[in-house]
């Protein structure tokens, strides 16, 4: 659980403003996870960087429970509760786990900095051994998009497959996307009328979702990020990935230039799969989500039926 915020706080350790934003804001969280499949479990696993909550979906099948199962890794100023749109239908083919990044607005609690690509990938091999994962399939989004890239390019011996979402650590984070950031923010406070015009012009389907408007407004008043934007991978980097990998990216993205990534990510990555999702921008499996979760699932069957040790997980 959270420790208590009335401690001095670091200047390098996300933290929460108060209790009482916490605990709103984990009212907005609930209400998101009540619109996707429901959960099995909650737990928390203890790494070198704090406590790291973690949400249980499980299939109905139990032929479908010994299949290499799912982690994902939300994007920045977020939790778990970002995937309400895909819960059901991937927890229906396997088993899914989804973890609250440390240093972000969630239920986990984070104790020591881990924005370095070794730390963050030692985080990410610690809590998965924790939960006694030997064999998994990783989808990241936005800034979990660069936790799950820069995984499998520093410790990739358990992963069977690395999906990216409109992910960080391709390209510099440039001036247009936060831009675009603050111009989404702005926006959820503008009048219910206004929402849908601007909901279409800035590609941010979380000005027409309540549920979703009231998250990221309630997570904005109560967490404050304490790290830099990742810097992205070099050419060579990419080019050491031998892991089955995917990179779906929005048409309009204003993290990636997807045209760009589209010839250059599979020409450094060994069979790499790319492709651009029309009419989204940042958000493909929020905006299109039975299409993506369907794409995802037909990659990880690829990657099973091709790797023993993925079949036999």
């Amino acid at each position: 659980m959270p420790e208590n915020t009335t401690r001095k706080p670091r200047r390098d350790i996300g933290r929460y403003v108060s209790d009482e934003l916490r605990d709103r804001y984990f009212a907005t969280c609930d209400a998101l996870f009540a619109m996707g499949a429901p959960i099995r479990s909650e737990t928390d696993v203890e790494t070198s960087f704090g406590t790291t909550h973690v949400y249980r979906y499980g299939p109905t099948d139990p032929a479908a429970e010994a299949r290499t199962p799912i982690v994902l890794i939300h994007g920045s100023g977020g939790c778990s509760a970002q995937w309400y749109p895909n819960t059901r239908a991937l927890s229906a083919d396997r088993p899914v786990y989804a973890l609250d990044t440390p240093g972000d607005p969630g239920r986990s609690v984070q104790r020591e900095p881990m924005w370095q690509p070794e730390r963050a990938a030692q985080w990410m091999d610690e809590a998965l051994d924790a939960l006694d994962l030997d064999r998994v399939h990783l989808v990241g989004s936005s800034y979990g998009g660069w936790l799950v890239i820069n995984q499998v390019h520093l410790r990739p011996g358990r992963l069977a497959s690395v999906t990216a979402l409109d992910p960080g650590g391709l390209e510099k984070v440039g001036l247009r996307f936060f831009v675009w950031i603050f111009a989404s923010l702005f926006a959820t406070f503008a009048p219910k009328a206004l929402r849908p015009a601007l909901a279409k012009w800035l590609e941010q389907p979380v000005l027409v979702v309540p549920e979703l408007r009231k998250w990221i407004q309630a997570g904005v008043r109560a967490f404050r990020i304490r790290r830099p934007a990742p810097l992205p991978l070099s050419d060579a980097e990419l080019g050491s990935i031998r892991t089955p990998f995917y990179l779906i990216m929005g048409k309009r993205s204003l993290l990636v230039h997807p045209k760009r990534q589209l010839e250059r990510v599979p020409r450094l990555i060994p069979g790499a799969r790319a492709e651009i999702v029309s009419a989204t921008g940042h958000g493909p499996q929020i905006d299109h989500p039975d299409m993506v979760n369907a794409r995802m699932l037909s990659f990880m069957e690829d990657v099973d039926s091709l790797d023993p040790a993925s079949a036999a997980a």
